[in-house]
């Protein structure tokens, strides 16, 4: 049932960019054909496809230092910002409050448009609102779902952790695991939380949190030895991020494990993994669309007064890869788009 919803609201995202067509192509149908072939010719050659003035857009999120999924999110946010004529800026921080302190900075700046994460939500409450109260639009992108429209956002883009974290339960059923590991890389953060919660929701077997200190890699991999070494009977580990699916795979192979790693998200080593057997599933949730359509909303916002969503987050995932899914994925995950 949670794919047929994914599958639901992941379409509302398709409908930014049909509209944004729309927008461009005129009525007729050799009119819309060659206005969509000025649109592709223009980004490519890193011009606007529209003529509206050039509106400045900031991202600030909950981001640490060294992870590829934020530069992916970037990586779709300025394609969008290259055709929509728009200056995108970009900040990140994963301590909440001094996030907040950089969306406080872009209020100062009067931007014409936000997006934010709300990883730590309660961090980022007020600056929020305040921003909406100064008349810059807000979209919440990737984590805080359940509060982004309370805080007077206009849409979230992202996928809803519950429903991905029992994507992975569903998974790990079907593959016949026992027990597995959670691994949260970052305490505080509602969304991981949310994931392994939803894991636990629908895998018949054990899961057990395990808390690692995301910021320091060496001390993440042996972490995951140390258990994996101390309970021989631990046959799945998942972690929440690309990057430690490979500190997953190390710490295996030192403490002689015959455990299953598995990983939310996908970027190239991801799909390397996959394909060799090292990883056993992804769990993606599309981190170039979160990007891409978010700058781009803020553009049909402010062009046409657009919003998406219904008050309802547009899903952009999740989506279980494996080594089958990996191969077509993997000219994507290179040009750094997957």
């Amino acid at each position: 049932m949670a794919r047929v919803r994914t599958g639901v609201r992941a379409s509302s995202a398709v409908l930014a960019a049909v509209l944004a067509a729309s927008v461009l192509a005129g009525c007729s149908s050799t009119g819309g054909k060659r206005a969509e072939e000025r649109a592709q010719q223009a980004a490519a050659q890193g011009r606007a496809a529209v003529d509206t003035p050039e509106w400045t857009v900031a991202m600030v999120t909950h981001s640490g230092s060294g992870d590829t999924f934020w530069d992916i999110v970037q990586s779709g946010a300025k394609q969008a910002a290259v055709k929509d004529n728009i200056k995108f800026l970009y900040a990140n921080s994963d301590e909440g409050q001094q996030q907040a302190q950089l969306v406080q900075s872009y209020i100062d700046k009067k931007v014409d448009g936000l997006i934010v994460t709300l990883a730590k939500p309660d961090a980022m409450k007020a600056v929020v609102e305040k921003a909406v109260k100064a008349g810059i639009p807000v979209i919440t992108v990737n984590s805080g779902a359940a509060e982004s429209a309370s805080f007077g956002a206009l849409s979230h883009i992202g996928q809803d952790e519950t429903i991905a974290g029992e994507a992975v339960g569903d998974e790990l059923d079907k593959r016949g695991k026992k027990k597995a590991l959670c691994v949260i890389h970052e305490q505080g953060n509602v969304g991981h939380e949310q994931r392994c919660a939803g894991a636990k929701k629908t895998f018949d077997g054990q899961l057990q949190n395990l808390y690692v200190d995301g910021t320091n890699m060496p001390d993440v991999q042996a972490s995951i030895e140390a258990k994996l070494q101390t309970d021989k009977s631990i046959d799945a580990v998942v972690t929440l991020g690309a990057p430690f699916a490979d500190a997953a795979v190390k710490a295996k192979q030192s403490a002689g494990s015959e455990a299953e790693i598995d990983t939310f998200d996908l970027n190239a080593k991801v799909a390397s993994s996959l394909t060799s057997g090292a990883l056993g599933f992804a769990v993606d949730q599309q981190p170039y669309l979160q990007g891409y359509e978010a700058v781009d909303l803020l553009w049909l916002y402010r062009y046409n007064a657009d919003v998406l969503g219904g008050g309802r987050p547009v899903l952009t995932g999740p989506q279980i890869i494996t080594e089958k899914d990996a191969g077509a994925l993997a000219a994507y995950t290179k040009r750094g788009t997957r």
